[in-house]
């Protein structure tokens, strides 16, 4: 029995002479592999759809645990403006590669919709950095290990004055000793990323000191508590040294 569901390709690779393995991010059923048998010919329907950063809905012959069949594929976005700039790929890859370990760690597939959010944001120039961050902080959420964001970490008071990687999200002044003091729309807009809808965003006038604290602050987040260690993440910052 053919079912569609909607989904966008994180990998492809060879499976024969003529036939591709495809792996999606699928709303439906969270990450799976498809056989697109004839996909690497010049001829099949399949050709221009099995290819990676692919977003459409995808009529499968569905195999739950086991290896389903590609069918057809009706193309939503081929997201070509990310596939021309360096710099939207390799945000891009990281973002695929966080929700496939998101999902594969929780079994949560509502990240799903936050990834096509963020995806469709960077292919209309938005700040690829700012985009990530917003759906990383998202991401901590469905992981389990969100940052206290509401008051500070270790007393509970509301007035706070900075935010700390180790001690698990914000601090007052009574209780922060060597952290470094961040800018308070950095406090503000950490805050805000955790609320906002990516669908929502217009446009983005952030200064780059506050997205470098805030991308700081996550980055440390994110290698103390959740135990990713994600190979697009370091493509990443070699990418931001070369443009330094």
């Amino acid at each position: 029995m053919i079912e569609t569901i909607e989904g966008i390709i994180i990998r492809e690779k060879s499976y024969s002479e003529t036939s591709k393995l495809i792996t999606l991010i699928t709303k439906q059923h969270g990450v799976i592999n498809l056989l697109a048998k004839g996909a690497k010919t010049i001829k099949s329907p399949l050709r221009s759809g099995t290819t990676i950063l692919t977003y459409g809905n995808f009529n499968i012959i569905y195999k739950e645990e086991k290896l389903s069949t590609l069918k057809e594929v009706s193309i939503k976005n081929y997201y070509k403006n990310i596939k021309k700039d360096i710099n939207k790929i390799s945000y891009a890859t990281y973002i695929l590669e966080l929700v496939e370990q998101v999902i594969k760690q929780t079994q949560n597939i509502e990240a799903y919709d936050i990834l096509i959010s963020s995806l469709n944001k960077i292919e209309e120039n938005m700040n690829p950095l700012v985009i990530t961050n917003i759906l990383e902080l998202k991401c901590l959420n469905y992981l389990g290990v969100m940052p206290i964001l509401d008051k500070c970490a270790k007393c509970g008071s509301e007035s706070v004055i900075t935010i700390s990687a180790d001690e698990g999200g914000y601090l007052c002044k009574n209780c922060r000793t060597n952290e470094t003091i961040v800018d308070e729309k950095t406090i503000k807009l950490i805050r805000m990323f955790y609320y906002i809808n990516i669908d929502k965003i217009e446009k983005i006038e952030i200064s780059k000191k506050i997205i470098e604290e805030i991308n700081f602050f996550l980055t440390a987040y994110y290698e103390r508590y959740t135990g990713l260690y994600l190979k697009s993440k370091n493509f990443i910052e070699k990418i931001s040294k070369v443009g330094d």
